[in-house]
């Protein structure tokens, strides 16, 4: 069996990468977090498609079973194109997740948060348009929780006092599920639990993607396969890795295995 390939535009994706490894534990993984070209969200489309390309090139390259788009900004604009790129399945971390939150929501309000980039562009709201076109969709913009998950305050009072204040609007609108639009965020979910109340379901994305995976690899089946991968997984970043190392065992749950250096073809 081949590898699952991930990337992201830097460590956030590591939350999917664990949920997959958790769900497919005899399936290798490569992951490839383009630090060098990070953040995407303030980027044109135009050069999020490209920079989307190289990576699954790159990964392609290594022969990958299933391609696992793990930014939420390069879901919402550059999936359509991997999809006619590559014989094999390409999910992206987005339609999963509206999919999960729209049944949670039970045919209530159903609560976005993500970056800038990723509120802006809509696209969360288009896809649960597509799912239900009745759906109530509010969306929230949160960027200051990806630097507090990278720095680890994952439960201090500043952080707890930002989310209040970012999801004040959506607990006023009744919504009934959340899900966390940025890989960044399932470090944050006791916080943001606690901020929108228990009656509200958080829908983490990575788990969607992992279940959705596994749903369309014709040989997986989720607790079957061998409990330890072929062969290692792998780690690569597009520039220096000290740094994503550190911080990317907090996303992961487990220390990382030597992190290498992926020269991508422009």
């Amino acid at each position: 069996m081949g590898a699952i390939g991930i990337f992201d535009s830097g460590v956030g994706g590591l939350t999917v990468a664990r949920a997959i490894m958790e769900e497919l534990p005899g399936r290798r993984v490569i992951y490839l977090g383009d630090t060098a070209r990070v953040p995407y969200g303030p980027k044109s489309p135009r050069t999020i498609r490209r920079f989307s390309k190289e990576n699954g090139d790159f990964l392609a390259d290594h022969g990958i079973d299933a391609l696992v788009v793990a930014c939420n900004t390069a879901s919402a604009l550059a999936i359509e194109e991997l999809h006619s790129r590559y014989p094999f399945p390409v999910l992206g971390v987005l339609e999963p997740g509206v999919r999960e939150g729209l049944r949670a929501a039970k045919g209530g309000p159903l609560g976005v948060i993500g970056t800038v980039g990723t509120i802006k562009s809509a696209a969360y709201r288009l896809a649960a348009a597509r799912l239900d076109s009745a759906a109530v969709v509010e969306c929230r913009a949160c960027p200051l929780f990806v630097p507090l998950a990278e720095e680890g305050m994952v439960d201090h009072l500043a952080t707890e006092l930002i989310a209040r204040d970012y999801l004040e609007p959506l607990t006023t609108a009744g919504i009934r599920a959340l899900v966390l639009g940025c890989t960044h965020y399932p470090l944050l979910a006791p916080i943001i639990q606690r901020v929108v109340g228990a009656d509200v379901t958080l829908v983490d994305s990575a788990d969607a993607v992992a279940r959705e995976l596994v749903a369309r690899l014709p040989d997986a089946q989720a607790g079957s396969e061998a409990t330890v991968p072929p062969s290692p997984n792998r780690f690569f970043v597009t520039d220096i890795a000290t740094r994503f190392s550190e911080v990317g065992a907090r996303f992961l749950g487990s220390e990382l295995p030597a992190v290498e250096l992926a020269d991508l073809v422009e």
